[in-house]
């Protein structure tokens, strides 16, 4: 097992453009069989099993988009689902953590891709390693980044809020100022374009009800007969973390790092929580030469 915490400038974040990384293909919105979301083929032969990334709270599939150009870049065929009642999902159904999962096992169903990559964070890494668990001979790598898969652990104290009595009133009170407010605070991680594409399924209520009902069916302790499985995966793994990251601490990617055989941990100094927002570039490049050397 490996770790190596990346020290230095985590926190510049630079919006990748074709003339930095080369000719590659837009991540394009559109349905993904019951879903929409993000996809991007390669321009020419692919080179590797399809790449599949869950994003996480309050994001949507749009924060692939630069990992997602350059996997296609490589030869990737990449799709990337939005889930939660979140980015351009209409889907009024509760957005429990159950059926979250439901629904992306029928998306994989559905798709029949073969053996794929996994890539997760946050909120997608519940779902997503869940998945995983139960089809351990459909993954031939995962990508690991800033989530919690532990039965034995806490929510942070924003989740704590929503998942009591007065959740209602804690997500109604999060206006557009208070959320850009929020995403701001984390540098120039997110710039205006982000944060209006992100704060849109909260203009009709949408985003407020996907939290509400995310956070309080997420009780840890369902994790556990999935927890056990981990192991059991046995595809080469990528654990990529913000060393600074205050909603997943670094301690959950060591006790996943312990639980994974093999795992190789990354943890970038000065990064918080959104590591693909506030490291792009280093993020860009350890996902994709870690999927290079795993194939």
């Amino acid at each position: 097992m490996t770790t190596r915490l990346h020290l230095g400038r985590g926190r510049v974040n630079h919006r990748l453009r074709p003339d930095r990384v080369g000719s590659v293909a837009s991540a394009e919105v559109k349905e993904l069989g019951r879903l929409i979301g993000r996809e991007a083929l390669p321009r020419g032969d692919e080179s590797g099993d399809p790449v599949v990334l869950l994003h996480g709270y309050p994001e949507s599939s749009r924060m692939w988009e630069p990992l997602m150009s350059r996997l296609a870049h490589d030869g990737r065929r990449c799709l990337a689902p939005d889930l939660y009642g979140l980015g351009d999902s209409s889907d009024a159904e509760p957005a429990t953590f159950e059926r979250n999962l439901e629904t992306f096992t029928a998306f994989m169903d559905e798709l029949d891709l073969g053996p794929i990559a996994l890539v997760v964070h946050d909120w997608g890494g519940f779902v997503g390693l869940a998945w995983a668990c139960d089809h351990p001979g459909e993954v031939s790598a995962l990508v690991i980044s800033d989530t919690g898969f532990n039965s034995e652990g806490e929510w942070h104290g924003m989740a704590k809020a929503i998942r009591g009595p007065e959740g209602e009133a804690v997500v109604n009170a999060m206006d557009r100022d208070g959320f850009d407010g929020l995403l701001s605070s984390f540098g120039n991680a997110f710039d205006d374009e982000d944060i209006a594409a992100y704060w849109a399924p909260f203009e009709n209520g949408r985003g407020q009800q996907a939290t509400l009902d995310f956070y309080r069916s997420m009780d840890f302790e369902k994790l556990a007969p999935w927890q056990r499985k981990l192991a059991e995966i046995a595809a080469p793994t990528l654990l990529l973390w913000g060393a600074d990251d205050q909603f997943a601490p670094l301690a959950s990617a060591e006790l996943l790092k312990s639980q994974i055989p093999g795992a190789v941990l990354v943890a970038l100094d000065g990064v918080g929580h959104f590591v693909f927002d506030e490291a792009e570039e280093r993020s860009v490049e350890e996902v994709t030469g870690f999927l290079a050397d795993a194939a």
